[in-house]
């Protein structure tokens, strides 16, 4: 018996057919902060005083930055923002509603979220068709994407829909020695552009095959991701302690794990 809300089965049914929800934040203050530190960060690191449109700003950073330096900024934004005490609590707030819909409320997080800058006609910032699944992460883990920017047309992150992923599998052995290119064009007319505007957070099934191109809007995109799971759910290389740490541990499980069974000798 099933005693999900029909919201949740609404929300649950609709991430199983498509691998996905797109969604308005939970918590539009926690979006805008998280944009905000960004802006700050990166301002510092420019040494910029202030910025008066963070969207302006955002959008074309590639008029500051050359190529060359996108990289060395990309990880001190990174370093920046993971320094923040209060940065995967606003993380977690945007989609808190969601994950407890889909994953529970007793999740684990990535301890630093990760960052992508995709400049307009740069080919130095891909990331190739993959599954963070092939390459060892939990089946149990999904990811919260949230730009900080619209992203749309190929300045968006494109995913590989359930039912093609299960007939990519199912044919995989016949892509055996096919690099990432090749795979990607195997299933390039079936892969979908999701479209996500600031103020939206995307939670998808990182088990789908994923990726992006060659970003030829007009526009730089800035997004992040950060992995969420069940506390209790099995691990894959990526262990609890090392990469994932428990968030919101009731306290009945906290009892439980510090339980000791008196000695009879």
């Amino acid at each position: 018996m099933n005693f999900l809300t029909n919201e949740e089965l609404q929300l649950s049914n609709e991430y199983t057919r498509f691998g996905h929800i797109i969604r308005p934040a939970c918590n539009l203050s926690s979006i805008n902060y998280l944009r905000d530190s960004m802006v700050n960060v990166a301002c510092n690191i420019l040494g910029i005083e202030k910025v008066e449109d963070p969207d302006h700003f955002l959008n074309t950073i590639h008029e500051k930055i050359s190529v060359a330096d996108l990289n060395s900024f990309r990880l001190k934004v990174i370093q920046g923002i993971n320094s923040d005490e209060k940065f995967r609590f606003h993380y977690f707030q945007t989609a808190k509603e969601y994950l407890y819909s889909l994953v529970g409320n007793e999740l684990s997080m990535q301890l630093r979220v990760n960052l992508s800058i995709q400049f307009p006609n740069d080919n130095s910032s891909l990331l190739p068709v993959h599954s963070d699944t092939w390459s060892g992460d939990s089946p149990y883990e999904l990811v919260v994407w949230i730009p900080l920017v619209n992203c749309y047309g190929t300045k968006a992150m494109y995913l590989l829909l359930p039912d093609d992923s299960k007939k990519l599998i199912q044919d995989f052995k016949k892509l055996a020695g096919k690099n990432s290119e090749e795979l990607y064009q195997s299933i390039s007319k079936e892969v979908k552009f999701l479209e996500v505007k600031f103020g939206e957070v995307l939670v998808f099934d990182q088990g789908y095959p994923h990726g992006n191109i060659v970003n030829r809007e007009k526009e730089t995109r800035w997004s992040m991701n950060c992995r969420f799971k069940s506390v209790f759910t099995p691990y894959g290389d990526k262990k609890i302690g090392e990469f994932f740490e428990p968030i919101t541990l009731r306290t009945q499980s906290q009892i439980g794990m510090e339980y000791k069974f008196p000695s009879v000798k």
